[in-house]
């Protein structure tokens, strides 16, 4: 999938009305979703994702207060990653949480299968749940 390709599917499956806002969403989604997982799976997705959607994934998650986020492994709530999406996108809770969902089902296209698979294993379950559904 082309950059170009990944943005415009996420705009049109979150709704948003410019590739700059789907551009922030796919930022905010991937950086938090990094914090969560391996630095290994980290690199196994990125080397599968165009550059300019790559990077996010290799950059440490900081809130705006430069505060950091979350390692791999840590226990947390769905909420919680949502709070961070919404707070690295600068939109409502629920609107990160949409948001989100879009991005996951994008990326879930872009990767390989057995990639996705790999990546929601290392999610916490409240996590993992949240993306376990097709959510196109």
């Amino acid at each position: 999938m082309q950059y170009e390709e990944f943005v415009a599917e996420v705009q049109r499956r979150a709704d948003l009305p410019t590739a700059l806002k789907a551009q922030q969403a796919i930022q905010a989604t991937l950086q938090t979703l990094a914090a969560y997982i391996s630095r290994k799976e980290r690199h196994d997705a990125a080397s599968q994702l165009p550059k300019g959607i790559k990077t996010y994934l290799q950059r440490p998650l900081l809130s705006p207060e430069k505060r950091l986020g979350p390692g791999p492994g840590s226990p947390v709530t769905a909420d919680e990653f949502f709070w961070w999406v919404s707070t690295l996108e600068g939109v409502p809770l629920e609107v990160a949480r949409e948001h989100a969902r879009a991005v996951m089902s994008v990326l879930r296209d872009a990767l390989s299968q057995g990639e996705f698979e790999d990546i929601r294993a290392e999610l916490p379950a409240p996590i993992y749940n949240e993306f376990y559904e097709d959510k196109k």
